[in-house]
């Protein structure tokens, strides 16, 4: 009979909310936000970190949270999809992809948002190369990225829009 490991507690904050949890140590971040937090909007693709479906922000950088262990993110301040709206209102990037279209079964939408989000809150002029750049890192099956594309420019518009 193999023995479980031992617990391990965290502490972090997730959309602002703070957490203490007792985790198998082995638990991977992906795995903790949804069967621990129920946050499930972060999916799960290809567990190798290539797909970028499963980023959210680690302290404001995108992150694979396949790839990262929840006891790596104790003491962190992790941002998920779920955390984008505030207030009941859309984050205009939630806007821009539904405006645009660039969706279609929604299973990368959150991962495409949070590396688009991360992008914007460090350069909110990107120019189209940074864009493309940015976006080319997360594998969608179903679109051919072009209303990706429009909806970032979309939001860019927004969130200059918005700015004093």
């Amino acid at each position: 009979m193999t023995a479980s490991p031992p617990s391990l507690k965290i502490r972090l904050k997730v959309n602002g909310d703070s957490y203490e949890s007792e985790i198998d140590p082995r638990m991977n971040l992906a795995d903790y936000l949804r069967e621990e937090l129920a946050l499930t909007a972060t999916h799960v693709g290809c567990e190798h970190g290539v797909c970028g479906i499963c980023n959210v922000l680690v302290d404001g950088r995108t992150v694979r949270s396949c790839l990262m262990l929840a006891a790596q993110a104790d003491g962190r301040e992790i941002r998920t999809v779920e955390g984008l709206a505030e207030g009941g209102k859309l984050h205009p990037i939630q806007e821009a992809f539904i405006e645009e279209h660039g969706l279609q079964c929604g299973f990368c939408t959150g991962g495409f948002m949070m590396a688009i989000c991360e992008m914007l809150e460090r350069n909110p002029s990107p120019s189209e190369e940074e864009i493309k750049d940015v976006v080319g890192g997360q594998i969608c099956r179903c679109t051919g990225y072009n209303s990706i594309l429009r909806a970032v420019n979309s939001a860019v518009s927004k969130m200059s829009a918005s700015r004093p």
